[in-house]
This record gives structure tokens, sequence and C-alpha cells, in this order.
């Protein structure tokens, strides 16, 4: 059991871990209308009257295109993760990437931010109990929720992985060096304590972050707003990790339990 519950834990940080610096947590597509056809771009465009070279060179001339409804926008992939929003590149080549943080909802849209993240907020209330502040006001009403959100969420991630590496080297201790049935018994509660809290920050983590890229969705810039989106193997890898950490913090009970019910 002590093998299994160790094992466990480690996937859990490889998982947590990955997850945290990749942008695959929400990926789909985006509606943004075809650039005007060139010399360098010849698909995927609006062709004005069939005349390049009047499209680049006269301004004053009202073109005309044949496309309508859908044919004039593109559907251009992105992911998005914790730190970065990465869209496809529909100009040229590869990707280009804006902090997801700088996505955030406009402050005038605090009272529907808050409506919708208040559930959330009161969980990680009970979690830290602490009352934290964001520019001299009470966390519950600040109007720039979704950023405060955010880098709350980042802090829990951060914690999370922090106690599972505690808690891998606790089991790791007791698995390898330790030298009593006393100590061994001590290194798997105090194990067992780091697994569950960093299970439970993990938890609150991820569900913070799921609240706040909603509210993105609804409320974020236009030219970033998805058309349609789904979860990617990032947030699987997420939620994976904290299914491990919690597997692995009941066989490390479990393990204490039989070995107390032995030792009696």
């Amino acid at each position: 059991r002590a093998l299994l519950a160790v094992s466990l834990n480690l996937m859990a940080l490889l998982f947590s871990t990955t997850a945290f610096i990749t942008t695959h947590w929400c990926e789909g597509t985006q509606r943004v209308p075809k650039p005007s056809c060139g010399k360098e771009k010849k698909t995927n465009c609006l062709n004005y009257s069939g005349n390049e070279t009047a499209n680049e060179t006269n301004q004053n001339v009202v073109h005309y295109s044949w496309e309508t409804g859908d044919d004039r926008f593109l559907f251009r992939y992105f992911h998005t993760g914790i730190w970065y929003s990465c869209e496809e590149n529909i100009n040229a080549a590869g990707e280009k990437c804006r902090s997801f943080i700088d996505l955030a909802p406009a402050s005038e849209k605090g009272k529907t931010i808050q409506s919708r993240l208040l559930p959330i907020l009161q969980i990680a209330s009970v979690l830290f109990l602490v009352v934290l502040q964001c520019q001299g006001k009470h966390y519950f009403l600040s109007t720039r929720g979704p950023t405060c959100v955010l880098w709350l969420s980042v802090v829990s991630e951060v914690l999370y992985i922090m106690l599972l590496v505690v808690g891998f080297s606790l089991m790791c201790l007791e698995l390898f060096h330790s030298s009593s049935v006393i100590d061994g018994l001590k290194l798997n509660a105090f194990a067992a304590v780091f697994t569950v809290l960093s299970g439970l920050l993990g938890m609150v983590a991820h569900m913070m972050y799921t609240q706040v890229f909603q509210v993105t969705v609804s409320l974020g810039p236009e030219d970033w707003r998805p058309h349609s989106w789904d979860y990617g193997w990032s947030f699987c890898l997420a939620w994976g990790s904290f299914t491990c950490c919690m597997a692995a913090s009941v066989t490390t009970l479990n393990s204490y339990t039989k070995t107390v019910i032995e030792f009696r």
C-alpha cells in the first residue's frame, strides 16, 4: 500500500505540474472576418471584384465581394491555459499568444461577475480562513473579481503542487527511512494530512479557473470570444491529478489505520 500511495502521489505531481505549465485547459474555434486577398495571401481571404491590385492600391474605390454569411468569416483554432491564450495566426504561419490575465472582463461588469463567482469565492474563504482584500476592498465585493480570482487560482495551484511535494517526500521517508513503527505512523499521518489538503486546494483551484474562463467567454474582449469551445487535455490532466491525489490520501490513511490496528 505504501508503494501504491507513493506512485499515485508521483502521478498526481507530474499531472498537476504538466497541466500548470501548458495551455490546453480549454480549446475551440473563434469566428473572425477573413482578411483581404493580396500578393502573399491567395486563399481563405476576401477577393473584391477579382482585382487584387485594386484592393491594395486604390483606397478610394468601393469594392464588392460576392461572399455572404459565414463565407466571410474564418474559424481559427485557439487554446487557453492558466497563463496564456494562443490563437492561430491567419495572416502567417504559427500562433500568436497573449496573457490570459489581460483578457479578464472590464470592471464595469462586476455585478454579473460577482454573482457567478460568489459560490467559488465562498468555498475558497472556508479553505483559507482569511478575508482576502483587493485594492482596499473586501475580496468578495471587489469589482475586479475575475483577475483576483484568477490570481487566487494560480496561488492555489502553486500551493497544491507544493503540498504534493511535501506529501510525496514524507511518503518516501516513511517507505525507505522509517526506523521504527511509531516514526512510520507519524510520517504516514502527516503525509495523509498534507495530501488531503493539497487535494482540496487543487479542487478549488480547478473550479475557480473554470469559472473565470466561462465568465471571460461571456464578457471578454470581442476579438477573443470563442465561437465554440471545449475542455482540453490539460484540463483532463488537472482533474486526473486531483483523482490520483485523493486516491493516494485514501491509500495512506488506509495503511495508517491498518498499522495502528495491527500494532494494538
